[in-house]
């Protein structure tokens, strides 16, 4: 079995549209419809396929009330976070290094604990440049990244008074506080969970793998027609249905695609796939109005714009993840596997400058930890120790290189009330390409 990250290469994805592993496991391209796989992916226990039809039974509701058709970014929604039933809501372990562990990806913070301590630097100078001593993590996973920069930074002496993190799951909840307890115990009293955003913040924000989480909106082009891609329930199942875009040529943010999508390519489409970001948008647009002073990171897989609307996405970026096996149905077992899309960096970029913020830097995952020093990390763990040198040099290279997370993983990062740009973006920085 393959421990996947939970982004699979877009670029190689386009390549090699259909890729098979060890065991006949198929990872697709892009969103397929039809790619129903549940014969090829380990069967979920009764208890989880009760959530699973408990969450379907939900939803096929919420259709019938609908008039029998509800835009995809509803169904994702529900999928991942309706009350106790959706994938981030409900109890699933999400994540973990294997498939039979009952995980279903595995993060950077997950893969090595040189992450947290990269990350910790360019961290550690945005709380001094900014002179605040508070910090903020959405969707903190298991909790090692959180405990990976307590520790970090009391070793680089940084002084902060709290650690707060926003997450909706309780079951993730109670697993960062066993991890940080666990690994940092000194530190956790400084830790805190936050049930509603404040109205401000002055610290330095992270989000890891964040904002790919949030629901997006399907919308296709057809022969220069905009249209709808929703959810519909026929044929006792849930399938895609497309409705015209009547108001297509009112709509700006389907204007910029237009326009991103004839000027990247050389050729028109027949029909053309995408995903809209309407919630990641407003999320950037929250945080960075309720930022005050400091810095907010965000670390995710995508592209800027005219890389976004490249040929090699024409069938769009949607992917889901279950049991380490990527693959294109988001139909499949409602509530237990995570549905993602790759993010579109211009949109972000623009939203966040859009309250006033500063755009304080914009490039790959591998300059950004690079700039900041993971290769002094790494030396500090004595190479003749094989068994922790080893793990700890493959686990960079799949940070850093261009073929794992290195370059598909992106950084971008607002600020406000510091006056030069940090070290970790001095060199490599992308902003431009926004």
């Amino acid at each position: 079995m393959i421990n996947t990250t939970r982004a699979f290469p877009a670029a190689e994805e386009a390549e090699e549209a259909e890729e098979a592993d060890e065991e006949g496991v198929i990872y697709n391209a892009g969103m397929n419809p039809n790619a129903h796989q549940a014969d090829s992916l380990p069967a979920p226990g009764p208890d989880a396929l009760a959530q699973s039809e408990a969450l379907v039974a939900r939803i096929r509701a919420e259709i019938a009330s609908a008039g029998g058709w509800l835009p995809f970014n509803r169904y994702m929604e529900l999928a991942l976070y309706a009350p106790g039933l959706g994938y981030y809501s409900g109890g699933a372990m999400k994540f973990g290094r294997r498939g039979d562990d009952g995980s279903d990806f595995v993060t950077a913070p997950e893969m090595s604990p040189l992450f947290a301590a990269t990350l910790a630097r360019p961290v550690a100078q945005a709380l001094r440049d900014s002179g605040t001593r508070r910090l903020m993590e959405f969707g903190a996973g298991t909790g090692k990244l959180a405990a990976g920069l307590l520790k970090a930074l009391h070793t680089l002496d940084v002084p902060f008074d709290e650690y707060a993190i926003v997450d909706l799951s309780g079951e993730l909840r109670e697993r960062q506080r066993a991890t940080i307890e666990a690994d940092a115990p000194e530190l956790a009293a400084k830790v805190v969970w936050l049930d509603a955003l404040p109205a401000n913040f002055e610290g330095v924000v992270v989000g890891n793998e964040v904002l790919d989480a949030m629901p997006v909106r399907l919308v296709v082009r057809k022969l220069g027609e905009w249209h709808e891609r929703g959810v519909s329930w026929k044929g006792e199942r849930f399938t895609f249905d497309d409705k015209p875009l009547l108001a297509a040529l009112d709509d700006p943010l389907l204007n910029e695609i237009d326009a991103a999508i004839d000027e990247v390519n050389d050729e028109p489409f027949i029909e053309y796939l995408s995903e809209t970001h309407e919630a990641a948008l407003a999320f950037t647009r929250t945080v960075c109005t309720m930022l005050t002073r400091g810095a907010a990171f965000f670390i995710d897989y995508g592209f800027p714009r005219r890389e976004f609307y490249h040929a090699q996405r024409a069938q769009g970026t949607l992917m889901c993840h279950y049991r380490h096996r990527a693959h294109g149905d988001p139909f499949l077992y409602p509530g237990l596997q995570d549905i993602t899309a790759h993010v579109e960096f211009s949109g972000i970029a623009e939203a966040g400058v859009e309250t006033g913020a500063d755009l304080l830097g914009f490039t790959s995952q591998a300059r950004f930890l690079m700039n900041a020093g993971i290769t002094d990390v790494l030396s500090d763990i004595d190479p003749g120790d094989v068994r922790r040198y080893l793990p700890a040099a493959n686990a960079v290279q799949k940070l850093l290189s261009e073929a794992e997370m290195g370059e598909l993983f992106k950084v971008i990062a607002f600020s406000r009330g510091i006056e030069d740009t940090l070290a970790a973006f001095i060199g490599g920085d992308r902003s431009h390409t926004l």
